[in-house]
């Protein structure tokens, strides 16, 4: 066992991979306690599963080997990949979520999470833009980790992309069809455009969230894309 991982239970959720390793997806357990979600997470009927759940205390429990395939996404889209459970590695967050009490993050969970993100984008060569939450994956249907999620601390460490510093222009886009294809071309599945809009404003401007696509949304993802075919926000 190494030195980030605390404790081992396997869970008996998992299939192989059919594709590398190049994602990292981060949720939360919207449950009552960690032993709760380890019994779920290990539990055959259920029929999900993480790599790891990280307790609120910061201990981290492996699950699944990194060399499987763990069912945590479910139904679920990034830049191309339908299978994204095949190509990502899960981390679940022993946390309550939206539905009993949303809250920030214990800084104990967040200062053992950063190393394990560290040592796993480090290995697999991850790109900071494939470092993402479930809602981003999932827009339609998930909203984990939520808007209290410390993105920017993340980031901070180079272990995913920051919100851009400066705007360059304005409101980039001619009409919200233009913006919609902006996303898709970012990463997103647009097929609730919705739902797609109020993840990208958790994860890029969690301080409103309302689906609405104003200038501010604009003026980030089109700063988003220009980083990235600069090469700079890989």
């Amino acid at each position: 066992m190494d030195e980030l991982v605390h404790h081992e239970r396997p869970s008996p959720n998992w299939n192989e991979r059919t594709l590398p390793v190049s994602m990292v997806v981060i949720h939360y357990t919207e449950m009552e306690n960690a032993q709760a979600a380890l019994d779920r997470l290990c539990d055959p009927e259920a029929g999900v599963s993480a790599h790891y759940l990280v307790s609120d205390a910061g201990e981290v429990t492996r699950l699944v080997p990194e060399e499987k395939r763990a069912w945590h996404a479910g139904v679920s889209y990034w830049r191309g990949h339908k299978d994204v459970n095949s190509a990502s590695i899960g981390i679940e967050l022993d946390h309550p979520g939206h539905a009993l009490g949303y809250r920030a993050f214990p800084e104990a969970q967040i200062a053992a999470l950063v190393p394990l993100v560290a040592r796993i984008v480090k290995q697999y060569d991850i790109p900071r833009a494939n470092v993402v939450g479930h809602s981003d994956v999932a827009p339609a249907r998930k909203i984990d980790p939520g808007e209290l999620f410390p993105w920017e601390r993340l980031a901070g460490y180079g272990l995913c992309l920051p919100r851009p510093a400066s705007l360059e222009r304005g409101d980039p886009f001619d009409n919200d069809a233009a913006f919609y294809l902006a996303l898709e071309r970012f990463g997103y599945d647009v097929t609730d455009g919705r739902k797609a809009v109020e993840a990208f404003q958790r994860r890029w401007r969690p301080e409103r969230i309302d689906g609405r696509i104003d200038g501010q949304v604009r003026a980030i993802l089109f700063q988003l894309l220009l980083d990235r075919d600069r090469g700079i926000a890989r």
